[in-house]
């Protein structure tokens, strides 16, 4: 019996098997998770985001994550304080809002350890890519509630789950890193039991508002 990821109900049957990857549906919150006795070390996690070529600079990188980009552009003036959580190698996100006179902090456990940024209040957050990693969602979604600021927002990209008849060929499942997947279903029970007001989901692009 697994646990869920997120909500941690008992109420989880097998999802899928293939060759190398296991994962589980939550009945109660809706989640799909991977197995956690298949989570890859720390080391492994590490050596795996030192293989992506994240070029801040590449144009392709920066229109890839212009859904986060262009909206926090829309609704916030370069007076507001930002957060890239789980910055990774290549901060691309800062490096176009820093370009447009925005002022934002960067986060991440392996390449940005710096807590102190987590005890500050922001105008809004950015993950880019950074959500199906969480080993403990709801403790980070509401680590990520607490650090914004009344009116703020978190701003997500992630793929969002496919059916099961499509799951076998989603390349999504396929990276050892990627843990936890997001739905509509979970992704407003995550709103509830985190204090958001709302969530808006469009495409790849997830928008918490506080």
């Amino acid at each position: 019996m697994n646990h869920c990821l997120l909500c941690h109900s008992e109420s989880t049957a097998l999802f899928f098997e293939g060759n190398s990857h296991l994962f589980y549906k939550c009945s109660n919150c809706g989640t799909v998770f991977r197995d956690p006795d298949t989570f890859i070390s720390v080391e492994d996690e590490k050596a795996r985001y030192l293989t992506h070529n994240n070029d801040v600079e590449d144009e392709r990188y920066q229109q890839f994550v212009s859904p986060i980009t262009a909206s926090v552009l829309k609704d916030f003036t370069s007076k507001a304080t930002g957060l890239d959580f789980g910055a990774g190698t290549g901060p691309v996100i800062t490096k176009v809002l820093k370009d447009n006179g925005y002022h934002i902090e960067l986060y991440d456990p392996f390449f940005h350890p710096d807590n102190t940024v987590l005890e500050r209040t922001y105008d809004f957050i950015v993950c880019c890519e950074v959500i199906e990693h969480f080993h403990n969602p709801l403790e980070e979604f509401k680590l990520l509630k607490r650090l914004l600021n009344p009116g703020g927002k978190l701003y997500c990209m992630s793929d969002i789950l496919v059916s099961i008849q499509e799951f076998d060929k989603w390349y999504y499942k396929d990276d050892p890193t990627h843990v936890i997947f997001y739905s509509e279903e979970n992704l407003q029970w995550i709103r509830k039991a985190s204090g958001f007001s709302n969530v808006f989901i469009d495409n790849r692009l997830i928008i918490f508002p506080v």
